[in-house]
């Protein structure tokens, strides 16, 4: 396993040199391809050519995602080489290459395929996502009610500007969130919803009934909260069980948190947070069969299953007021710990660039980061590092040529601190207009969903160490598995959405 790793990190520095070589080459080419696109073609070939895009009227800007592409053998090339080299980074990783289940790893693929293609391409299904996603944004307007409760000045009803910012626009959406799934769980229509998913995961992919609930429930709750609902099961899982267990936290994103990124990406324009919420719905949906597909390549199920499994029972409160009560604590707990967390991460991350930069003047190699970027990285600091060491892989992926470094660099982010700095530097980017291409906005979203970090590894611990401690000394030794197959199912559904957008 040693040599493994250390394959790895040789593998990441040569990607490193690797991908200033390719933007350095590509750099007058995507240049020119961007000229050509934006070029209109003339009258008897428009109709073949021209992709329909919806303009956004508050800023007259493409929004991502609602461009139809024309189809591209190239780009199918390079998804179905995606998606092999994903795999085979799974299976290079994998305890047991001969017990894998090619049908699972085939069958969860096509999930996620049909999954794609329904959300942008099936109208019925598109309605489906259409509705829950005039939800989502139904509901952050009802947040807004309430922070312009406590936060709105008295003279003009309004929250004044110095207040219009993460703090107190971002953060209460965390806490509504929690509260209403807290609720939800009360009545029983997540449980419901849980047990309908979780028996097509078990039916089509074959697996035991208590991991199933486990996948499922990520989709809604956080990665601490699901395996609550399993609780009675965790002491007797099998090593292929529990790693699914973890990589299901990693891979998908719980609604709170989902809420938020809605917001951010949407930047208060209902018309762009409609957008961002069915891809955001879409890519934790997606995550399931992903993660599932990688986690049994890494450990194949090698042992006998139990295919029943009911929920646990995990009172959300006594009556409908303790529950919205309870949700509303843990709430605040979470917004409270996710604004400490992004006040540390973002703090470090200007000290590393700090040293990066003087480091970078000593050596005096600034100016040649600036050149070799063309400007997208302006001095040595850690982005850079990351976007041009994931770059490659970014362009194996689909990513657009002149845009592999960004996408790199928000997933690096994602990667080492968490998913929160990753989204926030993609709306950055985003609002700066630093990408060439809009797809490479939409497969960013679809690359960092899920809390596939570091940081989650000590959460699991913790908190499945907690409910089974004789599953304790398992849980340390799959932590930077589950980290790796959370990342790949994510890097799965990118390629696959990168692949049908065209």
């Amino acid at each position: 396993m040693k040599r493994i790793y250390v394959v790895a990190l040789i593998f990441f520095v040569g990607s490193f040199f690797m991908a200033i070589n390719l933007n350095a080459t590509d750099q007058d080419a995507a240049k020119q391809s961007v000229k050509q696109e934006q070029t209109p073609p003339s009258s008897d070939t428009q109709s073949d050519t021209t992709k329909e895009i919806l303009p956004d009227e508050t800023t007259n800007k493409v929004i991502p995602g609602t461009e139809k592409q024309s189809f591209s053998i190239i780009t199918l090339l390079r998804g179905i080489l995606g998606v092999l080299v994903l795999i085979f980074i799974a299976w290079l990783f994998s305890t047991n290459r001969k017990a894998i289940s090619w049908r699972v790893v085939i069958t969860g693929l096509l999930f996620q395929i049909i999954l794609a293609m329904g959300v942008l391409y099936v109208p019925v299904i598109q309605s489906v996502f259409d509705f829950v996603g005039k939800v989502f944004v139904s509901i952050l307007d009802f947040t807004n009610e309430g922070t312009e409760f406590l936060f709105a000045a008295n003279s003009t009803g309004e929250i004044e500007e110095p207040l219009k910012n993460f703090a107190f626009t971002i953060l209460p959406t965390i806490i509504f969130f929690s509260a209403l799934t807290s609720l939800l769980f009360y009545l029983g229509v997540i449980q419901k919803i849980v047990y309908g998913l979780a028996y097509i995961m078990k039916k089509f992919l074959k697996l035991s009934g208590a991991e199933s609930l486990s996948v499922a429930g990520n989709i809604f709750v956080g990665q601490t909260e699901s395996p609550l609902m399993i609780k009675a099961y965790l002491p007797k899982m099998n090593r292929s069980e529990m790693l699914l267990v973890m990589s299901g936290g990693m891979a998908t994103l719980a609604g709170g948190v989902l809420a938020v990124y809605i917001r951010v990406l949407g930047g208060g324009d209902p018309v762009q947070e409609l957008i961002y919420a069915k891809h955001l719905l879409a890519a934790s949906i997606m995550a399931a069969p992903g993660v599932i597909v990688i986690s049994k390549i890494l450990v194949p199920q090698t042992e006998d299953v139990i295919s029943d499994a009911h929920i646990s029972s995990t009172q959300a409160g006594k009556n409908v007021l303790d529950s919205i009560s309870n949700g509303t604590t843990e709430g605040l707990k979470l917004a409270v710990n996710v604004a400490a967390m992004l006040l540390v991460f973002i703090s470090f991350i200007a000290l590393v660039n700090f040293i990066f930069e003087k480091a970078g003047a000593w050596v005096e190699i600034n100016n040649w980061v600036a050149q070799v970027s063309d400007g997208q990285f302006e001095k040595l600091s850690l982005q850079f590092i990351l976007g041009y060491g994931l770059a490659p892989l970014m362009w194996l992926l689909g990513v657009h040529s002149a845009d592999i470094a960004l996408v790199g660099q928000i997933l690096g982010e994602k990667i080492i601190m968490t998913e929160f700095i990753g989204y926030i530097s993609l709306s950055d980017l985003k609002e700066a207009e630093a990408f060439t291409d809009p797809k490479s906005v939409i497969m960013g979203t679809y690359m960092l969903c899920g809390f596939a970090n570091f940081a989650s590894i000590g959460i699991q611990i913790g908190g499945i160490g907690s409910l089974a401690p004789n599953q304790r000394l398992l849980l340390t030794k799959f932590g930077l598995r589950a980290l790796l197959a959370g990342t790949l199912a994510s890097l799965l559904s990118a390629t696959i959405v990168g692949v049908i957008l065209g």
